[in-house]
């Protein structure tokens, strides 16, 4: 990858990572337009590793969520554990929200399933389409939350499994994460904004696995050229994405997933015609 291919590619993932359009499938997308080699182990893991330059910006915005604990007394004759459960509730519901998660990256990522997902542009393509298709109805469906609705143990770990659905690259973990949130009564502001909160912990396992892994199989990818380029690429996805979420969480609660869906149908369509057509992608050599 050169210098200009990964700033490139980290704006994408700045400006599509809190958006409901897949940042995973913009940037699979992205690389093979600039011409970056897919099924390169580096590429693979600069791809999870932006991502959580991007995420790490959530911990700059909602700073007070997570840097503050509950010292509200806790509900009188409450145990030991659930003295420290109201304490650090809000960590225990990122932990409960993340376990669906860890179970199914982890044996998608064993099982060589999410490497074959994200070298294949048909996949992201359809995934595109499919779930544009169902965001132009799902506010109409989901949209019945209320602001006194709270987020509960049983809440957050059903959204974790509506997290799991972004394992196929184009389904967009945002949307599947907000659209759980709904399904769960929570108001789409609530439901966004637990969305990018359960974003950090995710992708900070992601991005540990992906590192252990690659230092674990080779370590010549740790040149002085590609560790320049991750540091690239997480601090501008981190710069950009500050911006685009801050705008997102506004859209969103007044206009609702419409708009991102036909975004999501032309984008995927167009993709799949050239593909039927037998035009390649790759525009740059």
């Amino acid at each position: 990858m050169t210098l200009i291919q990964t700033i490139i590619i980290a704006i994408v993932e700045g400006l599509t990572e809190f958006l409901p359009v897949s940042s995973t499938g913009h940037m699979i997308i992205v690389q093979n337009l600039l011409g970056v080699p897919q099924g390169d182990p580096f590429v693979h893991a600069f791809t999870f590793i932006i991502q959580f330059g991007a995420i790490l910006s959530v911990v700059v915005l909602y700073w007070k969520h997570f840097f503050r604990l509950d010292h509200t007394p806790a509900p009188v004759g409450s145990t030991s554990w659930q003295k420290f459960k109201h304490k650090w509730y809000f960590y225990w519901l990122l932990f409960v929200g993340v376990l669906p998660a860890v179970v199914i990256g982890l044996l998608a990522k064993k099982s060589g399933l999410l490497d074959w997902l994200l070298d294949s542009v048909e996949v992201v393509a359809v995934s595109l389409v499919v779930w544009g298709v169902f965001m132009l109805f799902c506010d109409r469906i989901f949209n019945k939350g209320k602001d006194e609705n709270k987020l509960t143990e049983s809440r957050a770990f059903k959204i974790g499994l509506f997290q799991c659905l972004s394992v196929i690259p184009g389904t967009s973990r945002s949307m599947a994460t907000i659209v759980g949130g709904m399904q769960q009564k929570l108001t789409r502001k609530n439901a966004a904004e637990f969305s990018f909160f359960l974003a950090v912990p995710t992708m900070a396992g992601a991005t540990l696995l992906d590192l252990i892994d690659m230092f674990k199989e080779d370590t010549t990818w740790a040149t002085e050229h590609n560790i320049m380029l991750l540091i690239v690429g997480c601090v501008i996805a981190f710069i950009v994405a500050i911006f685009a979420m801050k705008w997102f969480v506004g859209f969103l609660t007044k206009y609702g997933f419409k708009l991102f869906g036909w975004y999501r149908i032309i984008v995927g369509g167009i993709i799949l015609v050239l593909l039927f057509t037998g035009h390649s992608l790759v525009m740059v050599d």
